[in-house]
């Protein structure tokens, strides 16, 4: 007989690893105990040295479905006879490590709960189990432990209690179990404030009122959605303008996917992606002849579809006669929101009706979004399901690190020992609320760990409210390292991290934004590259962007600035063309006196800005309403048969698009337009590779969540033998920056 100590390390507390630990002890006749600990889970095993190792075995081969274990150690023990095997108390000190599991979806056996009626949760809204439910949105502190949740204050009543203290029950120790005696429950309010139905009727009442074409906002499990029917013109009109939101894309819930078959077009590894239980939000090619609203998602191909992921919505489903619109309940560039008294504060005149539920949300969470190009998975949104994420890395980080993202699509991470844990996205920080949000969310980590950290790591970006909070948390400790981390280089070290590269890339970052090292706004560079140091090989030539910040939400700036570059102010004035019709002659003029003395114009080579040139130069869209909006409208035109390219010239390690813009003046089809723009695009980054043939691809940056761009790319390569390497963990968009600027401190 022997001792052994044996310690598990990832996502193993809040996904019934004790419980499974527990039966697994006693399949292979193993004494001993098992404990939560700060660091993952604890178990000591006395038995039979073959018993041990292959009790160890399976917990290798077939861990619990939602853990994800990143290390197990084993060592040697001191003799300790014990005669049985037992779940003992965790254990709490000041050096946590343990992996905070996502939310997840409700899973099948809970789901059947709800409609058994011989089940004491029948019909139970907030219905979970240790393979599901919510973790990260109602957690306090590590270790998790129900003291340390939302449901802290929730008496468990005897049957519940009963299934929480048997180690044979899926129940056993699920820190969210709750029933309808003894947990939250759901209630219904009026745009008044006024309670009108409590339970089971308070989503009976909602799905009626969703029917006869109302608003609601809708708890979900981290954060509230503006619920209506998808097929209500009437409603969805009213919505927008509202929500001030003209044309950005709306996403759908189905109630399964059967229903969804009638909707869109998927292929097996987006079905399988749907019914995960991360459930994210898929983008699938809409199907022609259904009823859902054309202002859904106006103007476009594609949708943004995704399944029920809490009993509430499935309950919610049964009275429901079409598809929902399930959006993010916030004010433009502010959080999703959390409480009922927010949306009444903040939303009041857009909804008509509240469901609401009194477990409290701690730290909010979005929707996942997700794409899939060549079976690669490319996330838009990494948040519910997917984050916080965790990466294990080659090597052991000296100090604690904590990096702080952009400005745009904000995360920050945390490293220390051999570790990266990322946060889910935490928007856009252009406002108060979404930047104290991210001060808040970043402290909430901070608190998890007991971290404190001794190296900040931020972008360069002098105006970014990371870069500024960084600077704010040296100022309170001077003791603290600063580290800046050049954007486009985070970008490339974000996929280096992921896919653990130490050789040198060739690496395309395509984006629209991004500080470079000669204070210009970078955007549209090539970089040969390793995780220690990069060089710039290429670059887009440099453009004005008149009017600075304003030139992003009007592309048609940035046309007229590239017009300026190729013509004189007086052959712009006589150019026959329908996006110039948008201003005012005399507008140009002053325009054009910006252009020439550079005021308010700084330079460009961003690539995510030529997307937005082209979509105005081809009277496609002058104004963007959203981020990408023209990147979307260009792929939603292209067609595969058109193979042409523009012209353009490589010349002394500057990409040339002049001879680009002079051709697409002269094309008055815009999908002839839109397909010769993305095929140069995709041209550009083949023959520059093909100058480095010797070097693996990397593709990152926002400009490659263009499905079509990345599908062209993928297809090439692929019949060339050529090694290219994507985010598919991380998105390739600035959510990713936080990783790759803790990942650069790796090797210091």
């Amino acid at each position: 007989m022997v001792n052994k100590k044996i310690s598990i390390f990832g996502i193993v507390q809040g996904v019934g690893f004790r419980p499974y630990i527990y039966n697994l002890a006693r399949k292979h006749k193993i004494n001993g105990w098992v404990r939560n600990d700060e660091n993952g889970v604890e178990i000591e095993a006395y038995a039979k040295k073959e018993d041990i190792e292959n009790f160890i075995n399976e917990i290798k081969v077939n861990p619990p479905v939602l853990s994800k274990i990143s290390d197990i150690k084993i060592e040697k023990k001191k003799q300790s006879i014990y005669s049985h095997f037992d779940i003992i108390e965790s254990t709490n000190s000041k050096n946590k490590t343990t992996i905070i599991s996502p939310d997840m979806a409700i899973c099948k056996d809970c789901i059947a709960d709800i409609f058994d009626e011989t089940n004491f949760r029948f019909l139970y809204p907030l219905n979970n189990c240790t393979n599901c439910g919510p973790r990260y949105s109602i957690l306090k502190a590590i270790p998790y432990d129900r003291v340390n949740t939302s449901l802290k204050d929730f008496t468990l009543c005897k049957e519940c209690q009963n299934e929480f203290e048997n180690p044979t029950n899926r129940r056993y120790h699920a820190q969210a179990i709750s029933c309808e005696e003894c947990g939250p429950i759901t209630f219904l309010y009026d745009s008044k404030q006024t309670l009108i139905a409590s339970k089971i009727d308070a989503i009976n009442l909602a799905s009626k009122y969703i029917n006869d074409g109302k608003i609601l906002a809708i708890k979900s499990m981290g954060g509230f959605h503006i619920v209506c029917d998808a097929s209500n013109d009437e409603t969805i009109f009213r919505l927008r303008e509202l929500k001030k939101r003209a044309t950005k894309p709306f996403a759908v819930m189905f109630k399964d996917v059967d229903s969804l078959r009638n909707y869109a077009i998927y292929s097996r590894i987006e079905e399988d992606i749907l019914t995960s239980q991360q459930r994210p939000i898929v983008l699938l090619q809409k199907k022609e002849n259904q009823n859902l609203s054309n202002l859904v998602a106006p103007n476009i191909k594609k949708i943004g579809c995704f399944l029920p992921n809490s009993a509430l919505h499935y309950l919610l489903f049964e009275n429901l006669f079409n598809p929902i619109i399930a959006t993010s309940a916030n004010l433009k560039g502010e959080p999703i929101i959390t409480t009922k008294e927010d949306i009444f504060l903040k939303l009041s005149n857009l909804v008509d009706f509240v469901l609401d539920y009194n477990r409290e949300i701690l730290n909010s969470c979005d929707d996942s979004i997700l794409q899939v190009v060549n079976e690669k998975i490319i996330k838009l949104r990494n948040s519910r399901g997917y984050a916080p994420s965790s990466l294990k890395v080659d090597g052991k980080f000296s100090k604690k690190i904590l990096s702080l993202g952009a400005n745009q699509k904000s995360t920050f991470s945390i490293a220390f020992d051999n570790k990266i844990i990322t946060a889910p996205y935490l928007g856009d920080l252009d406002s108060i609320a979404s930047i104290e949000n991210y001060k808040k969310t970043v402290e909430n980590f901070l608190n998890f760990y007991d971290f404190v950290p001794e190296i900040i790591v931020c972008d360069k970006h002098p105006k970014y409210e990371s870069t500024k909070f960084a600077f704010e948390l040296k100022d309170k400790n001077p003791n603290l390292e600063l580290v800046q981390v050049q954007h486009h280089y985070a970008h490339v070290l974000a996929v280096l991290a992921e896919k653990s590269i130490n050789e040198d890339v060739l690496a395309f970052v395509f984006d629209g934004t991004g500080y470079g090292d000669d204070k210009n706004i970078w955007g549209g560079e090539v970089f040969i590259a390793n995780k220690k140091e990069y060089k710039r090989a290429y670059h887009l030539k440099y453009f004005k962007l008149l009017g600075g910040e304003l030139a992003i939400k009007e592309p048609k700036r940035v046309a007229l600035s590239l017009l300026f570059d190729n013509f004189t102010l007086e052959e712009v004035l006589d150019l026959p063309l329908d996006f110039l019709k948008t201003f005012e002659k005399s507008e140009i003029k002053t325009l054009y006196t910006l252009w020439q003395k550079s005021l308010n114009s700084p330079l460009t080579s961003s690539f995510g800005r030529l997307f937005d040139a082209v979509c105005s130069l081809a009277n496609i869209l002058h104004i963007q309403e959203f981020e990408g909006q023209t990147g979307l409208y260009i792929e939603n035109l292209y067609d595969e048969n058109i193979k042409e390219f523009f012209s353009y010239d490589i010349v002394d390690q500057t990409i040339d698009i002049s001879k680009m813009i002079k051709e697409i003046l002269k094309e008055d089809d815009k999908k002839i337009v839109a397909s010769k723009f993305i095929n140069t695009v995709a041209n550009i980054v083949f023959e520059i590779s093909n100058l480095h043939k010797d070097l693996p691809i990397v593709l990152s940056g926002g400009v490659f969540q263009n499905r079509t761009l990345v599908e062209i790319l993928l297809k090439k390569f692929k019949n060339y033998n050529r090694k290219v390497y994507l985010g598919e963990k991380y998105s390739p968009n600035d959510e990713s920056i936080s990783l790759g600027q803790v990942y650069f401190q790796l090797k210091n």
